[in-house]
């Protein structure tokens, strides 16, 4: 791009202090512009360690910039980006994108009324070693199964462990849309959760099915202290077995990698990405699918 995107973002929380405000900050194609949180001191707190302006009022940052990153509770997230798509910013959302399947809708709808750019922060999935991983397995073929285990300890201790809505929704709608992603990628599109139970401890076991014929299953956990967490992918078949369970690329170079295709999409304005509001949204279907199953 000639000039820099002018990125506003929403939200001042342990994950923008470490993610989102260096990254936006740091990259050669975007310029961090404005910050906005529910706490005002934590928004100019945060704009101020990046050159940035704080905003006490959402829409008076939405006239300064080209796009917005959301870095807030689900809850919060799904209306705010309704309106920032509505008012022609390209968007970048954390998952889950919304509270519920019917606002992850409208904001689906709105991205695409307005024509704006979309990416989820589905962060493994901008690791190289995840798309080459992706890529050998579309190779190989033959593939009828996968085991995923994400294991953490995140709600009892360190920087999430204070968050309301993580203690709320549990790991099904914090990890989970990670998990059912890298299996959804690796396996063909997740058509049905045949089982779901979650524990008094918050354990949650799945068994889902891929339109490729293939099942899966998936355990995940925010309380089990593990340290370091646990998390692996295993996919199986005639042609053996492989697994995932590399994290080579930290969080902030994932990041930084989605903001170059996120400011490539811009620039060549495209509104399409495999990881686009679409993908989203169909994350967002399997894990209400998942809570149906187990509250049954």
């Amino acid at each position: 791009m000639d000039e820099q995107l002018r990125v506003g973002l929403v939200g001042a929380g342990p994950w923008a202090q470490m993610i989102h405000a260096p990254g936006i900050a740091n990259h050669p194609g975007t310029t961090l512009t404005g910050v906005w949180a529910r706490r005002p001191e934590a928004a100019a707190e945060l704009a101020r360690a990046h050159g940035a302006e704080p905003f006490a009022d959402f829409a008076a940052m939405l006239s300064t910039v080209d796009a917005v990153a959301f870095c807030v509770p689900p809850g919060v997230q799904g209306p705010m980006a309704i309106e920032a798509a509505g008012a022609g910013k390209h968007v970048i959302l954390e998952k889950p994108i919304a509270e519920s399947v019917e606002v992850a809708e409208q904001l689906a709808a709105a991205v695409a009324d307005a024509g704006v750019a979309s990416l989820v922060v589905l962060t493994r999935r901008y690791a190289p070693e995840t798309k080459e991983l992706l890529a050998q397995l579309h190779r190989t073929g033959g593939w009828t199964g996968a085991d995923g285990r994400w294991l953490t300890g995140a709600l009892l201790d360190g920087p999430f462990s204070n968050s309301p809505w993580r203690h709320e929704k549990g790991a099904l709608d914090d990890i989970g849309p990670h998990a059912f992603d890298l299996l959804d990628a690796a396996l063909g599109e997740i058509t049905d959760v045949i089982a779901a139970n979650v524990s008094a401890s918050g354990l949650w076991q799945l068994i889902l099915q891929h339109a490729s014929g293939a099942t899966s299953t998936l355990s995940l956990t925010l309380s089990l202290p593990l340290q370091p967490p646990f998390a692996d992918f295993t996919v199986f078949g005639v042609n053996g077995h492989r697994t995932l369970n590399s994290r080579d690329t930290s969080a902030l170079d994932c990041f930084t990698n989605l903001l170059d295709d996120f400011v490539a999409m811009v620039d060549s304005g495209t509104t399409t990405h495999e990881c686009d509001v679409r993908r989203g949204l169909h994350l967002q279907r399997i894990i209400d699918l998942a809570r149906r199953k187990a509250e049954r």
